[in-house]
């Protein structure tokens, strides 16, 4: 199997805000160093780059964790409260997989109050959650296996996280390597994506591709002159090992409920929570635009007027925590993080990007 040109059904994601980083960009060259320099043959950018493109393995299990630290300060303590925003801006998530062969397939999520299992085993789905005790079962229909890949919201594997940096890869990117280093207890080159643009906040994408079977086993995203990853994805342990069949054969836990459904059944949830979220979310007075292009693509938006409501107020004292600042394009509140800015001005709009203040006024004016 490639693992670039085929999805695996199971996919680990990485937290949204994760995932806007690496394919936004990547921290400065030459301030990490390799965290171990095994002797391996040189290899130039362009054959990692090649050797990623074909890599493929019959088999894996191990475990992964996604880790993120994006320098929000005040603003991470207001997350406390709201549990999956706490891991998406600043936590860590763990996960177990095993995989042999495309219709073959487990992941495990393993948080603080339980553990959520996904199986796939030929045609037969489960999803499995302990702290409900529940389990529903789907059987895929025979040529539909590439949609319910697409349905499945389960958060991506290093070789995902690398498949968007590489998506990155374009005139405004720097592609080199840097050494060699261990993860997992294997040898790993170092494939590196760099922004040629400074008014971009990231630094570097750093791959850590296995020397042997040249899947990705970690993929880091470092701010700007920063030693140590805001965004980590990376197997803590790996075996290349076909796992046995009986690590994809569901055996529901005493107590534990299963329901029955069918690949209509998950389109018409997912078709529902898109729909949920859509009226949830704030409404814009206009659609967001895109500003600029690659590493340093701002997004910005017309905020509605304030209603009065509770959230209206609640949205603007959050704002009035942030600094001030001013400039030609008028007056407003700033958010500095270490991977993004936001700059909410006063007249309503709202601009945000891997970038530098500097410019978010520049597009503001």
């Amino acid at each position: 199997m490639s693992v670039f040109r085929s999805r695996p059904a199971l996919r680990w994601l990485v937290p949204s805000a994760a995932a806007v980083v690496v394919i936004g960009g990547g921290a400065a060259a030459g301030t990490i160093v390799a965290s171990a320099d095994p002797s391996l043959p040189e290899r130039s950018a362009a054959q990692l780059l090649v050797d990623v493109q074909n890599a493929k393995v019959d088999g894996l299990s191990g475990t992964i964790v996604e880790s993120a630290d994006l320098g929000l300060g005040a603003l991470g303590n207001l997350a406390q409260s709201s549990g999956d925003l706490t891991a998406l801006l600043g936590g860590s998530n763990t996960a177990r997989v095993w995989y042999a062969g495309e219709t073959k397939a487990r992941i495990a999520l393993i948080g603080t109050q339980g553990e959520t299992d996904v199986i796939r085993n030929g045609s037969d789905v489960y999803v499995w959650k302990s702290t409900e005790k529940k389990a529903s079962h789907l059987t895929i229909p025979a040529g539909a296996a590439d949609k319910h890949e697409q349905l499945s919201q389960v958060p991506s594997t290093p070789q995902e996280a690398a498949d968007a940096a590489l998506a990155a890869i374009d005139p405004t990117t720097s592609v080199s390597t840097t050494g060699a280093a261990k993860v997992a207890g294997r040898d790993a080159y170092e494939l590196v994506l760099s922004p040629k643009d400074t008014g971009s906040l990231i630094g570097q994408v750093r791959l850590a591709i296995d020397a042997e079977k040249h899947i990705p086993l970690r993929v880091d995203v470092y701010a700007k002159n920063a030693t140590s990853p805001a965004v980590r994805v990376a197997f803590q342990q790996i075996s290349f090992a076909v796992p046995d069949n009986e690590q994809f054969v569901f055996k529901a836990p005493p107590g534990t409920t299963v329901t029955e459904g069918s690949v209509a059944d998950i389109e018409k949830q997912h078709q529902a929570a898109a729909e949920k979220a859509a009226a949830e979310k704030p409404k814009l007075s206009e659609e967001p635009k895109l500003v600029g292009k690659g590493w340093t693509t701002i997004v910005s938006a017309k905020l509605p007027k304030t209603d009065g409501s509770a959230e209206s107020s609640q949205a603007a004292g959050l704002v009035g925590m942030l600094p001030e600042v001013s400039g030609s394009w008028g007056k407003g509140n700033l958010f500095a993080g270490t991977l993004f800015s936001v700059l909410v001005t006063d007249d309503g709009r709202v601009f945000a990007g891997a970038v530098t203040p500097e410019k978010l006024y520049e597009a503001a004016a």
